[in-house]
């Protein structure tokens, strides 16, 4: 069963979401950690990473510019140990997200394997201006903010 999902200009700021899947696969060619991105809400991003046996200690997570930077370095601990077959891997990893402008990192938390990473994209204020119109050749063009031309009876 596969699952679509759409892209728009408006998922989180991510440049469309086909794009930045590329971008994130070039980085890291073989895959590791594998991750997940669910949109949260109108405005609201989770990028989960699989980071099992990675301490808090052990992970690094960084916004350089555009770019949300995981990375993860864990301690060897083998020494002195004899494994007959050695399948969970020790090993370092970096993984990097290109982000669009305006995004912000709300933070991240660690939980039974998993390393959840908030992202928003803050909606603009809306802003309204009433341009006064003057009679041709006057000159003037004065602006006034909406509670001053509501005080003086000058709408819309």
């Amino acid at each position: 069963m596969t699952t679509r999902m759409f892209a728009s200009p408006m998922f989180l700021g991510f440049d469309h979401l086909e794009q930045m899947l590329e971008r994130a696969a070039k980085t890291s060619s073989d895959g590791y950690p594998p991750y997940n991105i669910e949109q949260t809400g109108p405005t609201g991003l989770r990028i989960t990473l699989a980071v099992a046996g990675f301490m808090m200690d052990d992970l690094q997570v960084t916004q350089e510019d555009n770019q949300l930077v995981i990375r993860g370095r864990q301690n060897d601990d083998s020494e002195g140990r004899v494994f007959l077959h050695r399948g969970i891997a020790a090993r370092q990893f970096q993984r990097a997200f290109v982000l669009a402008e305006g995004i912000e990192v709300k933070g991240a938390w660690l939980d039974n394997g998993l390393l959840h990473i908030d992202l928003v994209r803050p909606q603009p204020e809306s802003r309204v201006k009433t341009i006064r119109i003057t009679k041709s050749g006057s000159g003037t063009v004065t602006m006034l903010d909406p509670q001053t031309a509501a005080k003086q009876g000058r709408t819309g």
